[in-house]
């Protein structure tokens, strides 16, 4: 069998009517003909692009690895876990939900879709809806959807960089344009669109309005203060907990070494993806893979140990699946 190692991953960039030409925020050496909404870099599809398991899939190596690569915190070792991808939006996205487990599993699907998003970037005015109006219910909202005024009844609000957004499934929501998020969910593409201010695309209300809950711990997530490590060097902010996935952000400018696994002794799949500068992750007998702003590097759980060394700086999130029952996070509006 091919020994695991850090792996490299290809982003996938998902042509959308409300992206954008100009990625240059990220990818700022790549040219496009056509609007980009979306780069992929660790969906089920998505391709490790160094080393013998290059042009594999995620899917395919979960299937073959198991534990060894997404670890033993995740629910199924035979799937990869978490979806990572950046959002850019120039136009606003349609207005949609996402199941839950228990909606998703009546429908066939093997589990629901909770997310959150980082914002990268975000111009002045940039603006998230996150759930309902207070007091607005299901039925006023489909009312206000056939009426063509579905924006009207959202709760809008105002974004800033650095700031990470829980988004729990079942929460009606769109992203306004202006912005660059990083986005970590469940691996799952189930999106049903309810509003599309004319766009000719299918909409899905009756399985999306089914979706919908009039409340969510959906929000702003309350993030405690940066804590210094390397004797002051370098940081790392805890920026969320959720049942699905922790993910922090480190800003090194010394080396530091990571470990796949947990106090409880439990194991997970470590998903790099940088945001700014440029880093060599390092583990014990395998190539240094380099990570630089725009790429995501997959850390195998087997690997246990490993180290980002900064080349000068480097700022990366960091996400992965927690062990035992987390509760949702603390959040406001």
């Amino acid at each position: 069998m091919t020994q695991l190692y850090p792996l490299l991953m290809s982003p996938a960039f998902d042509p959308r009517p409300w992206g954008t030409l100009d990625l240059s925020a990220i990818y700022p050496n790549h040219k496009f003909d056509e609007r980009i909404g979306e780069a992929w870099l660790t969906g089920d599809n998505s391709v490790v692009t160094n080393g013998p398991l290059a042009r594999r899939s995620l899917s395919d190596l979960s299937k073959e690895f198991g534990s060894d690569l997404v670890g033993t915190a995740a629910r199924d070792p035979q799937r990869f876990p978490l979806l990572l991808k950046f959002l850019f939006p120039e136009e606003k996205l349609s207005v949609q939900v996402h199941p839950d487990d228990a909606a998703a599993q009546r429908l066939g699907e093997p589990w629901g879709k909770t997310e959150c998003w980082y914002v990268a970037h975000a111009k002045p005015g940039s603006k998230v809806a996150l759930g309902l109006k207070p007091g607005v219910t299901r039925a006023q909202f489909e009312q206000s959807i056939h009426a063509k005024r579905a924006e009207d009844l959202l709760n809008w609000i105002n974004v800033y960089q650095g700031e990470m957004i829980y988004v729990a499934a079942g929460t009606v929501h769109t992203l306004g344009p202006g912005s660059v998020i990083v986005e970590t969910q469940q691996q799952s593409d189930t999106t049903y669109r309810l509003y599309d201010y004319g766009r000719p695309r299918p909409l899905h209300l009756e399985r999306g309005l089914a979706s919908v809950k009039e409340r969510t711990a959906s929000g702003k997530v309350i993030r405690p203060a940066p804590v210094a490590i390397n004797g002051g060097k370098s940081r790392r902010s805890s920026m969320i907990i959720a049942p699905y996935f922790t993910v922090d952000l480190f800003e090194l400018k010394t080396p530091f070494e990571f470990s796949t696994s947990d106090d409880s002794g439990k194991t997970s799949v470590q998903i790099l993806v940088a945001v700014e500068g440029c880093g060599v992750v390092e583990a014990q007998g395998r190539d240094p893979v380099t990570l630089a702003k725009g790429d995501a590097v997959v850390i195998p759980a087997a690997l246990h140990d490993f180290t980002v060394r900064p080349q000068w700086a480097v700022v990366f999130l960091k996400g992965f699946v927690p062990s035992g029952t987390v509760p949702e996070p603390a959040t406001r509006l």
